[in-house]
């Protein structure tokens, strides 16, 4: 095992961090045009599944280009990408689906963002990673800000049943950072991602099949603030920027930050999703949204501040492959750098 030098270390979280941010952008754009796309016809599971099909669809050539032909890597692997498409991918999305049908949008999504304390949690019960003092200061402040953001202090009516399926995709947020930190599987990020929203596109099909997801389509004019848009451009938008690229980007950016530093983060998807809104939709934020805004930024600043200085990162190379004795030696064959919870994390995956 070769360890990376400080300044490799730094580099390489550096990296992660506009990775992470990225992501969260992309992710962030999908709740705009998904709602264009309702508010000319469609539902909500009707633009979930295509956002996945596309992405699925638009992720094969890179995926099987990434994978040079390693079929049996795939294979050892099968498990992993089942439970990344079942969970983090069709169940995350699926369950709030679910949710909004029962709680307002703003507390479902509180719920489901809790994930990051999920995975602090997590690592700490099962990995021994006890979080520092900075970590639950930013822990507190960011999801105190997330309170503020969502405008929930005005209330809203609570359904036990909705409280279920939002904790549903609360897990299924948690599942996606601890799969997408772990290297242990050999597979590029493309290659995971891929495979998890092939996953997905089957399952929420079999559920629209089943008549648990329902469908329905338009090619009405989607209309946004700063223009018209054909429901096509929406479409591949909805596809390819907000679900393949930010499945691709987001895997790559928690395998250089690890599980908890990833998920905090990942909050500032619902500072874009915001800004996004507003852009895009005229839903301009309240002062006390911008306040919650603020609060989840430094938040994240106080996990990031509590995380090690010098995290011990390390290059793994392949494992050989079943029955041979071979191990890749190219470069593009040995794994990413990972932080000290990455490496705990890939011992339950």
């Amino acid at each position: 095992m070769t360890t990376l030098t400080h300044d490799a270390a730094r580099v390489n979280r550096a990296q992660g961090l506009v990775l992470a941010l990225a992501s969260a952008a992309s992710f962030g754009l999908s709740g705009s045009l998904a709602r264009g796309l309702m508010d000319a016809g469609w539902t909500a599971g009707a633009a979930t599944l295509v956002r996945v099909a596309i992405a699925a669809v638009v992720l094969t050539v890179p995926a099987l280009i990434a994978l040079r032909g390693r079929w049996r890597l795939l294979a050892r692997a099968a498990g992993t990408v089942v439970a990344y498409g079942a969970f983090a991918v069709a169940g995350a999305q699926l369950f709030y689906f679910f949710a909004v049908g029962h709680l307002d949008v703003g507390v479902a999504l509180l719920i489901e963002y809790m994930s990051p304390i999920v995975v602090v949690g997590y690592l700490w019960a099962t990995r021994g990673h006890k979080p520092g003092r900075l970590t639950l200061l930013g822990a507190v402040v960011a999801m105190t800000g997330m309170v503020l953001l969502l405008d929930l202090l005005g209330g809203g009516h609570v359904s036990i049943v909705g409280i279920g399926w939002a904790l549903g995709a609360m897990i299924g947020a948690s599942v996606y950072f601890v799969i997408s930190s772990s290297n242990s599987t050999g597979l590029p990020p493309v290659t995971l991602a891929w495979g998890g929203l092939t996953v997905a596109a089957v399952i929420l099909g079999v559920a629209a099949a089943a008549g648990v997801l329902p469908l329905a389509f338009s090619t009405a004019t989607v209309h946004l603030v700063p223009g018209d848009l054909p429901w096509w451009a929406a479409v591949a938008l909805l596809g390819i920027v907000t679900s393949a690229v930010a499945y691709v980007v987001g895997i790559a950016a928690t395998r250089r930050l690890g599980a908890r530093l990833g998920s905090f983060v990942a909050l500032t998807e619902v500072l874009a999703a915001a800004l996004f809104a507003w852009l895009l939709v005229g839903q301009a934020p309240a002062p006390v949204q911008i306040g919650g805004a603020v609060l989840v930024l430094a938040g994240v600043v106080l996990v990031k501040l509590g995380e090690p200085d010098e995290p011990a990162l390390a290059v793994v190379p392949e494992p050989a492959l079943p029955g041979t004795d071979v191990v890749p030696a190219d470069p593009g064959a040995l794994l990413e750098a990972e932080a000290p919870e990455q490496v705990e994390a890939r011992a339950v995956l």
